[in-house]
């Protein structure tokens, strides 16, 4: 039978609607949600959008916790033609005020646990019209339209869909920046199409998958488990996160999932219990790992827990979502690489001075595919930095400014970053954002954010830090202030009191020294 080829991102949910309406789309709390089911709530809120003023490329944010009220949500935008947001629900009220600000967004789609902190970073924003709010008792004394979202996405509306096309926006995807603050990259329909159909492509998935998702959605990766499990028509299995381990392998028992997406830092967490219990998962058959470098040593472990699981190694950045993977088959006889290009897209090397490097030389990695994207919103010079002018007239290649070597059979081997940026936990960190917040302690003289190797974390995050004379500051007590001011996995792993930062010729504080100076 004819069926036409998938255009837009919201098209998917349609199409497997089509094909399966009573099959199970997610799994929350223990709850069964159908593609009927989701298909009839996201056309609700899309319909609530439209009659609420929100056009074609206005930006909705969502700032909630993973949640069947969030996948909802994000299809419900797609589907009005908006543009959607997701917000770590870690992020604090200062953060999450500039990214409001920032994209401009005109509604935001939140939780009642999360209203304190959205009502103190919604101060002072007359862009945002109206506020939908699941689970909660509404505030009264506010400006701001006020809707309860089980309310909205119960009540049958109607209203023109907008007509989107390919080139139109679909998401802005947040991720630190190397100054401080967020950076929201701007993907099409097309990008995020295109990336979906690559990674089912290599990952061999079929309508039969259940995918596990314990990832934030506002992270590409666990965005892209969610876009995966509905293009394909599987099934979706929701958790908040992997903060109670037990819970969550209660949860893999009970719900028999096949695919298992993680990072390093969960597989360390799990290898350990493995070692003590013996836990095993016979019913996972993938698992895949990005965000930090799976150590080498963790993969006979995994293969321990997961008996019959294939282990997809890849690497990746938000600005084109996925670049490399490496074929599970060769996890023993390419231990320390990350693999080829995905399946459409070419990836080559290149020296500081444009020139092509050769098998076993270090260079600058550059990516090219309808996955690049689309650039910086509202930041113009940075994506200009970002994007490069390819040999085709008007084509943009990605520079991804990290540096890797590449062998005579063309897989990639990633030799470090070659920018400020610590990845940690699977998250990326600015050290300025974590310099900012210390920064505001009374008595603090200098700090110095830096990231260094961590088997577990990728990165675990150090401070170092010089206070003014006759100042006293404890560790404790700045960690409680950073504990306080950044989401979780920003807070550095260990403080540093210094009487003296070291200087460079030019006076800036030598973070190279730092460095040397925990390896002596």
């Amino acid at each position: 039978m004819y069926s036409r080829p998938q255009r837009l991102l919201g098209e998917a949910l349609e199409f497997s609607y089509l094909r399966h309406p009573l099959k199970t789309a997610a799994i929350f709390n223990e709850k069964e949600y159908s593609y009927t089911e989701l298909k009839e709530c996201s056309e609700n809120l899309a319909y609530h959008l439209i009659n609420a003023g929100i056009e074609k490329g206005d930006r909705v944010a969502i700032y909630m916790n993973n949640s069947w009220q969030c996948i909802v949500s994000i299809y419900g935008i797609t589907l009005a033609g908006g543009v959607f947001l997701v917000v770590n629900p870690q992020t604090k009220a200062n953060k999450l005020n500039y990214i409001l600000n920032d994209s401009g967004a005109k509604v935001v789609i939140s939780s009642g646990n999360l209203q304190p902190e959205l009502l103190r970073a919604i101060e002072g924003l007359n862009e945002i019209k109206e506020l939908i709010i699941s689970e909660a008792s509404l505030p009264i004394d506010l400006d701001i339209s006020l809707i309860n979202f089980e309310e909205i996405t119960a009540k049958v509306e109607s209203a023109i869909l907008p007509r989107i096309i390919p080139n139109d926006l679909a998401a802005l995807i947040y991720t630190s920046g190397s100054t401080g603050f967020p950076k929201g990259v701007m993907m099409t329909h097309q990008s995020m199409v295109f990336t979906s159909w690559s990674l089912i492509e290599y990952l061999r998935l079929t309508e039969n998958e259940r995918i596990m998702l314990i990832l934030p959605l506002a992270f590409d990766y666990g965005l892209y488990q969610l876009i995966m499990a509905i293009t394909i028509g599987g099934t979706l299995i929701i958790e908040h996160s992997f903060n109670f381990p037990p819970t969550i392998f209660r949860k893999i028992e009970q719900l028999k999932p096949t695919v298992f997406p993680g990072v390093p830092s969960i597989y360390a967490m799990m290898i350990a219990t493995h070692k003590k219990t013996g836990i095993t998962f016979d019913c996972i058959q993938t698992i895949t790992n990005t965000a930090a470098a799976l150590p080498e040593e963790f993969v006979a472990d995994l293969k321990k827990i997961f008996p019959n699981a294939i282990i997809f190694k890849m690497y990746g950045l938000t600005e084109c979502k996925r670049v490399c993977y490496l074929e599970p088959e060769l996890n023993d006889v390419k231990p320390n690489s990350v693999g080829k290009a995905i399946p459409g897209t070419e990836v080559f090397l290149l020296s500081p001075e444009g020139n092509r490097v050769g098998p076993g030389e270090i260079g600058i990695l550059h990516v090219r595919g309808p996955h690049v994207m689309a650039g910086y919103w509202n930041n113009e010079e940075l994506s200009n930095k970002m994007l490069k002018t390819g040999s085709i007239p008007g084509e943009r290649i990605l520079c991804a400014h990290d540096l890797f070597k590449m062998d005579d059979e063309g897989f990639l081997y990633f030799m470090g970053r070659n920018d400020d940026i610590i990845k940690t936990r699977g998250e990326k960190v600015s050290p300025v954002e974590v310099e900012n917040i210390i920064y505001k302690i009374d008595g603090i003289k200098e700090v110095a954010v830096i990231g260094i190797p961590d088997v577990i974390l990728g990165e675990s995050i150090v401070a170092f830090i010089t206070v003014y004379d006759k100042v006293t500051l404890l560790e404790r007590e700045i960690m409680k202030e950073c504990m306080a001011n950044l989401e979780p996995f920003m807070v550095p792993q260990k403080i540093i009191l210094l009487p003296e930062m070291p200087k460079s010729s030019n006076g800036k504080i030598d973070k190279a020294e730092l460095k040397n100076s925990l390896k002596g």
